[in-house]
């Protein structure tokens, strides 16, 4: 199966770091990463997508980040 996840974090290295723990995991980096300022928190935000090949069936009880 592929899994797809969508990861995202304030604009602080702790995004760097979660996009860094998942690639060392085993996910592939899927597009771009975006950047956009949440307004109501008055912060910029990262978001990365990635993807990863597992085995195993997809079901919506599992636990992306523990793949």
């Amino acid at each position: 199966m592929k899994l797809y996840r969508f990861l995202s974090e304030d604009d602080t290295s702790a995004f760097c770091h979660k996009v860094s723990d998942a690639i060392d995991k085993g996910w592939t980096l899927y597009g771009d990463p975006t950047y956009a300022f949440d307004a109501a928190r008055g912060v910029m935000r990262c978001g990365q997508a990635v993807v990863k090949e597992a085995e195993g069936s997809y079901s919506p009880d599992l636990k992306l980040g523990d793949q």
